[in-house]
């Protein structure tokens, strides 16, 4: 998920970037401050999944969480994940610089589509239902999250093509993945905290 520098192009980034101040302005006004820890919390899983890459040809796959992460978070999600990806970019070099709008919009824009999308479903008391959704929620922010970069790609030019193409085909398996994840999670705090859940809701 991660676009290095130097791939995108100035129209590509410059937009990338501006949606990305509008979101994470969005989400710090959200930002409730007895909330930090937890929202420090989600931004550290998040930085430690995406750091295990997993090659496939041109691309590769990882670990994401931004489905989770807009479930608990809403719209804070943007600044989380913003902040993840700074670290990303300054410590390991994932990613870069320049495409830190990019990269956040293609990771928190689905996050924050999709906890919109799967909340009511999500807190309805009926469990399977509520699983579903919550898979849904999981899957849908990777294969969203995949497809945006994919765009990004495309849009800097027409031989990024097939790179996109794989890209959106190598994070197949992952949205099965962080769907599993995202339901077994929501599956066990609905058990032992539920208020965790109510308080995004209100959003």
């Amino acid at each position: 998920m991660h676009i290095s520098e130097g791939i995108l192009s100035a129209p590509v980034l410059v937009s990338g970037a501006a949606l990305t101040v509008a979101g994470t302005a969005v989400g710090l006004k959200k930002l409730d401050y007895d909330r930090v820890p937890q929202v420090a919390i989600l931004s550290a899983g998040f930085f430690v999944a995406c750091l295990v890459h997993i090659p496939i040809g041109p691309a590769s796959a990882h670990l994401i969480l931004n489905g989770l992460m807009g479930l608990f978070l809403g719209w804070v999600a943007f600044p989380a994940i913003l902040i993840g990806l700074i670290l990303q970019a300054v410590l390991f070099q994932f990613g870069g610089l320049t495409t830190l709008g990019v990269n956040t919009l293609n990771m928190a824009f689905p996050a924050v589509l999709c906890f919109f999308t799967f909340r009511a479903g999500i807190r309805s008391e009926n469990m399977t239902l509520s699983m579903a959704a919550s898979f849904l929620c999981g899957s849908m922010a990777v294969l969203l999250g995949s497809l945006m970069l994919a765009l990004s790609l495309v849009c800097s030019g027409e031989h990024f093509l097939v790179v996109a193409k794989i890209a959106v085909m190598v994070h197949l398996p992952v949205m099965v993945i962080e769907g599993l994840i995202t339901a077994l999670c929501v599956r066990f705090f609905k058990r032992v905290k539920p208020e965790i859940l109510e308080v995004v809701y209100e959003q």
